[in-house]
Formats: structure tokens, sequence, C-alpha cells
């Protein structure tokens, strides 16, 4: 018997499962090629490798890596030197990865490469520091100048009666957060603590030891020297060493922006006796987070709910900004909530 032709619906079934596997099978290549199909990549640039307050950045930026399903890493310069930092950016830049963030130690030298990762597609932000006047598209900060640099005077103040010789050891002499909040400390202190006089600011990179140098070095030449400001998380513990080294304690106050556990045994001794800083590793988040936002093209509101650690983030956009929130104040009563 000869074979059956197929009927007109077997012909119309088979046609139809045919179309619908080649369909299956170019949906499948064409999400497996798809833009965006892979996690974004996310690159930190911190001032300095290997301390601990970008360390803790780091430990914040993985954890929102983890929940938010993107990759982060940080790769930092050995030194502040500038030259450092734009050759790292330059590296993530043939490396195509989607978001670039840098703390920038000298915004000027880095407004050519963040300029260059931009035409090639790449997400700029800026984090901790900000690079004014370049293209970076967002600036992650930890809390407002205006907060920090009063909160670091009035600090000091209590301690020496809002009077008196006090100095500030900062970090790169470049560096535009530290630059601003020194500002406003000297506009702040010269309205309400018109008693007290600024007699040096001085620079020691990010180095703890040069810091303590420098702080023994002010206190030979300033025989009245009754304040010092570590303006940054190295020199903080900087100079309060240096009053402990000097057995100077009671005679000369520091204060500065220290992490809890470097500055914890100072606090303790009383050669520090406030830190000003905020939550680090919370701001590491908001970072990964603000650039996870960028990268897939959703705008940022007025007040953002991040996580359940941080409800309310504020954006201002005229400026660009994400601010983390207030400052945090750490003394020796409430050093140990922090583990970094």
């Amino acid at each position: 018997m000869g074979m059956r032709r197929p009927t007109k619906t077997f012909r119309l079934v088979a046609t139809l499962l045919l179309g619908a596997a080649l369909a299956l099978g170019g949906c499948s290549e064409q999400l497996g090629s798809a833009p965006g199909s892979a996690p974004t990549r996310i690159a930190f640039v911190p001032k300095v490798d290997g301390i601990p307050y970008f360390q803790a950045m780091n430990t914040g930026g993985l954890e929102a890596a983890k929940q938010l399903g993107v990759e982060w890493s940080s790769v930092g310069p050995k030194t502040v030197d500038p030259d450092a930092q734009v050759s790292i950016v330059r590296d993530l830049i043939a490396k195509k990865v989607d978001v670039i963030v840098v703390a920038p130690n000298d915004p000027a030298a880095l407004a050519p490469v963040i300029a260059e990762a931009r035409t090639k597609g790449i997400h700029v932000l800026t984090s901790d520091t900000d690079a004014p006047g370049t293209q970076r598209e967002v600036f992650v900060n930890q809390a407002s100048a205006q907060g920090i640099g009063t909160a670091l005077t009035d600090a000091l103040m209590k301690r020496t009666g809002g009077t008196g010789e006090y100095a500030i050891v900062s970090c790169g002499p470049a560096a535009a957060n530290l630059n601003t909040w020194i500002s406003v400390q000297k506009e702040y202190a010269a309205e309400h603590y018109p008693k007290a006089q600024l007699v040096e600011t001085l620079y020691a990179g990010e180095d703890q030891d040069t810091a303590t140098e420098l702080a023994k070095e002010l206190m030979v030449r300033h025989p009245a020297l009754t304040g010092l400001v570590g303006e940054c998380t190295t020199s903080a513990p900087g100079v309060a060493k240096a009053v402990r080294e000097q057995q100077k304690i009671g005679q000369v106050f520091t204060v500065g922006v220290g992490t809890p556990q470097a500055i914890k045994p100072y606090l303790l001794d009383g050669s520090c006796s406030q830190s000003v800083l905020w939550n680090v590793e919370s701001l590491g988040y908001l970072t990964a987070w603000t650039a996870k936002q960028v990268a897939d093209g959703k705008p940022l509101q007025p007040v953002n709910k991040v996580s359940l650690e941080l409800p309310a983030v504020k954006y201002d956009a005229t400026s660009k900004t994400v601010l983390l929130g207030d400052p945090l104040l750490i003394t020796a009563d409430n050093v140990d909530q922090f583990k970094y």
C-alpha cells in the first residue's frame, strides 16, 4: 500500500511547530547576546589602596553587589600620585567596564581621562571626593561639607574653650572634599570662635607616619598650640599619636576624620577627643547602588529608598549629588558599635 499524503491539518501543525522552534531558537540567541544580559561591572578607584577607610567602602560595595546582582571590584594606587589613578582609570577603560567610580586625588588630573571614558560609553561617578567641572555623572557624597566642617570645629573648640592656637594636618593638597571642609572650618571658626587662631595647614598625603611627624613639628614650632585637626582618616590617628608620644594629652587636644577602629586607642586614652565620620560601609553600599541606577538608565529621585538601612537618601539634581546623610560623631562611648 502506498504512503498516505499528509493532510492539510498535519501540514499546518508541522509548520506551526517548526516556526515555534525557530522562533525560540532565535529568541534564546538574542537573549544570550542582548546588551545588559551580563551583570553590570562596576570598578571603584579609591584615593589609595590598603587603608581601613577604603577597605570599609569596599566591604559595603561588595555587600551591595551581592544583593543587586552586579559585579564590584576595587583597584587603587599604592600612593596618592594623581598619575597612578589616571593610569588605573585608563586600564579600566581598556577593559570596557560598565561603570568607573573614582575618589579623585586631583580632580584636574582626572578630567581628561573621565572625558575619555564617557566618549567610549562608560559611565563615570565620583564617591567620597568629587571632581567638579569634569564629566562625572553623579557624586556620591558622604555628608555635607557644612556638616563636617562645623562638627569638627565645634568638637575641637569644646575642648579648647574656643580660644588658643590650632593647626590642621590634611592629606592631599588637591583633594576637593578636604579643601572644602577646611574652607568651612575657617569661615565657621572666624564667625563663632574669633578668639581661636588657625596657625598652619599642612599636608601628609595619605600617610599616617608623615602626619605624626608633621604634628610633632607643629607643636615645636608653636609652643602655645592647644589643638590639632586630622582632616582625613590617616592624619586623624597620626596627630593623636603625636600628642600621645609627646606626652601632651590634656594640653593639646585633637579631633579628626578617623575610622572607628583606627582611632579607638586614641579616644580611649584621651589623645583624641572625637572623630567626625559617617558609616563608611553604607557609603560603599550607596555607591554601588547609585552606579547600578545610572548604568540601568533609571533616574534618581529627590528621595530614594536604597535599602532598609538607607530608606530616604536625598538627590540634588542641580549638583547631581547623592547624599548619604548627616555626620556621625564617634566617641569613646560608641566606638565599639563599628567594626571597621
